[in-house]
């Protein structure tokens, strides 16, 4: 970790200096030594390991750079919250898994159970991405997963995005035992700022009993180009990436390919043939992506034991035909649902109630949890009620 404030300055420079990326960088560590060595330099020596007009712009001071390294040391030393820290490429408690990727971040911004990080291991961890937009089964597909693979003791990886990400991130805080690393969250802003604000609150929660890992600094905005490139961190920390659903094309898709460029697994939850959320988990499936239907398939594909505590989800299980009978007016209209979404008047056709009785039913079964209503007038059961 970044113990003093010329250190921490030294890696701050070199990061903002204009021109000068990652693989640049590297070769400049590689040649030198710590990045106070870098600028010890005369520029014709770092001319020898870089172009000339990037030798040129790292013996210049880049702009903001002072401003950032206060700001960033006022960070680390903040309150008595969780914990707070900036890794180097190098350093002792640098996550391991991110060192097998091609391009791992030169800085990486860390907060809540800052301990676990020498500990992060690949086959313990599992990313989960998916729709921002997603069905109310996908969201639920997403929160009871996560809830069951937490309580098997693996850490789920996301991207705290609305959507699948946000109920991946809730379902293995609600799993995870007291002390375990239930979930990190990879951001594309730095940590001083939430995105989307919608998740301040449960950021707090991944920070009390996750991590929040972060390879911008601190200030960087929600900017496009970050959450693409951010994902390749989401699928290195993990053994795998789990797709719950995800349209083509999407950034989820993303995930899952650089998943493959750095040899992880790819697994895909199957969904309805009708709904736009689930064409990209099927082209995945088409590509020999793992068709996975509950969470012992995971487990047995990343070849994890089934512990007594973990509750499987079985997608497959259906309620008993007879427990849809005897006059129960929601069980019976849930079984005319099925599982794939369903308009009003196909609804009706199905069940052949009067069209205020069926919506006054939808209703109840809606404020229950039961149902979810869709964009352009559908309707889906939700989970295996």
């Amino acid at each position: 970790m970044v113990n003093t404030p010329e250190e921490l300055g030294a890696w701050l420079r070199l990061v903002l200096t204009p021109g000068v990326g990652t693989e640049s960088a590297r070769r400049l560590l590689a040649a030198f030594g710590e990045p106070e060595a870098i600028f010890a330099q005369t520029e014709t020596a770092l001319s020898q390991v870089v172009s000339p007009k990037q030798a040129q712009a790292l013996c210049l001071m880049p702009d903001g750079w002072a401003a950032l390294t206060h700001d960033t040391l006022e960070w680390l030393q903040a309150g008595t919250g969780p914990g707070r820290c900036v890794l180097t490429l190098g350093d002792a408690d640098y996550p391991a898994p991110l060192l097998d990727i091609p391009d791992p971040p030169l800085m990486l911004y860390a907060m809540g159970q800052t301990a676990h990080l020498p500990r992060l291991r690949a086959e313990l961890a599992l990313a989960m991405v998916g729709s921002r937009n997603p069905t109310p089964q996908g969201a639920e597909n997403a929160r009871a997963f996560a809830r069951s693979l937490a309580a098997s003791g693996l850490t789920v990886v996301s991207g705290l995005a609305l959507g699948v990400d946000g109920a991946s991130h809730e379902g293995a805080l609600q799993g995870a035992a007291v002390g375990q690393l239930a979930t990190i969250a990879v951001v594309g802003t730095g940590l001083d700022r939430v995105y989307p604000r919608q998740h301040r609150d449960l950021a707090h929660r991944i920070a009390q009993n996750g991590l929040i890992l972060s390879e911008y600094p601190l200030g960087t905005p929600p900017l496009s180009p970050n959450f693409p490139r951010r994902n390749r961190l989401i699928s290195g920390l993990s053994q795998a990436t789990l797709v719950v659903e995800a349209a083509l094309p999407s950034g989820s898709l993303i995930t899952a390919k650089q998943a493959l460029e750095q040899g992880r697994d790819v697994m895909a939850i199957p969904g309805s043939i009708h709904a736009t959320q689930s064409k990209g988990c099927h082209a995945l499936i088409k590509q020999g992506a793992k068709l996975v239907e509950s969470a012992q398939d995971v487990l047995e594909e990343l070849r994890l034991p089934v512990t007594d505590a973990q509750q499987v989800l079985n997608l497959d299980k259906q309620a008993p035909e007879d427990a849809f009978s005897g006059g129960d007016p929601e069980r019976a209209l849930l079984r005319a649902l099925g599982h794939d979404p369903v308009g009003l008047d196909a609804l009706q056709a199905r069940c052949g109630w009067p069209t205020a009785q069926l919506q006054a039913q939808l209703l109840e079964l809606e404020l229950m949890g039961q149902v979810g209503r869709l964009p352009g007038g559908l309707f889906q059961r939700i989970g295996q009620a």
